[in-house]
């Protein structure tokens, strides 16, 4: 990020990835200047301490601009959205906060000559017809989700923002997201989530996939240096804008149960899929992410050996402290 960005807004600020990013960019940039927005407020105490909120609805156009001139806002990452799962119950809501709220991102962009803008796409922009090994970065893109379509109507969006009106508009495709910040969103992954507290809470697990699913994950931590690596890249770098392919480990609820019984014996997982399976079989198995590699650096630092041990390390210890909130 350029020394010129000095005033950023989030919004899906009280989500899993942006309150996690919260952290990072108050960090870096200083609380003052990081503006937290959600439609709720922020759940962690500290993150409502540090730094300024403002309660904003991303398809209320005149809203989103109104914050954006009160807090002289230069740089959005704009996080909210409506997730697979959640998408497939209520689809209009989906498409109006993903389309809708990302067209209000980007026509506020160009009218107020912000510098720059993240809005992160998904593997849910694939299909069953885009091959599901080292999917490519240019490839068919069919999806069969609510939440996919948005997400390649997004791509393509900001794309056209950025030749037709030279707004600086960039993404990743993010494969299914692991924390212990936060609790699940409603998303397909997000059963490599839970499975992480339940085995903690309970030694037991019921995956809502089959055994055998194999889908590309990402730790939080290398997530986060994914967005900010971007952001930060030098602008004539990059051939590609808002649909870089992300990866770092692909893995089955099998593999994953497997690898915390090395630190947990007696985890004992079961599977009952339900209609989350029919979404992961639509999606790759694992991912090419050769084009973000060359064009800005990118690399991830866990493997799923490394990222099971500090998942386990971390919630094991918030237990004991009576802190384990799920």
């Amino acid at each position: 990020m350029t020394d010129t960005m000095k005033r950023i807004m989030v919004t899906g600020a009280a989500g899993q990835i942006g309150s996690e990013l919260l952290k990072v960019l108050r960090k870096k940039y200083g609380g003052d200047n990081v503006l937290a927005a959600d439609i709720q407020n922020l759940p962690d105490p500290e993150l409502r301490e540090s730094g300024p909120f403002e309660f904003c609805d991303v398809t209320k156009r005149d809203v989103l601009e109104a914050i954006v001139r009160r807090h002289d806002i230069d740089t959005i990452y704009h996080l909210a959205a409506i997730l697979s799962a959640n998408g497939e119950k209520n689809p209009r809501l989906a498409w109006d906060v993903n389309i809708n709220g990302t067209y209000n991102i980007l026509e506020t962009a160009r009218d107020h000559h912000l510098i720059r803008v993240y809005i992160p796409s998904s593997i849910a922009a694939f299909g069953p017809e885009t091959p599901r090994e080292a999917t490519p970065q240019e490839t068919i893109l069919r999806p069969k989700t609510i939440y996919g379509v948005t997400k390649v109507a997004g791509e393509l969006l900001a794309d056209y923002y950025v030749q037709r009106y030279n707004v600086d508009v960039r993404g990743s495709r993010f494969p299914g997201i692991i924390s212990h910040e936060t609790p699940p969103g409603g998303g397909t992954t997000d059963y490599a989530v839970a499975i992480f507290y339940e085995a903690v809470k309970a030694k037991r697990y019921t995956c809502f996939l089959r055994a055998d699913t194999r889908l590309p994950m990402m730790y939080m931590p290398d997530c986060l240096k994914s967005v900010m690596d971007l952001m930060e890249a030098d602008f004539s770098r990059l051939r590609h804008h808002a649909d870089f392919n992300l990866a770092a480990m692909s893995f089955t609820p099998a593999e994953l149960a497997a690898e915390i019984r090395k630190h947990i014996p007696d985890f004992a997982c079961e599977y009952l899929p339900d209609f989350r399976q029919a979404i992961a079989d639509s999606w790759p198995m694992s991912i090419d992410d050769a084009a973000a590699r060359e064009e800005w650096g990118w690399k991830p630092d866990y493997d799923l050996a490394a990222m099971t041990k500090d998942m386990l390390t971390v919630l094991t210890r918030r237990q004991a402290e009576g802190r384990l909130n799920y």
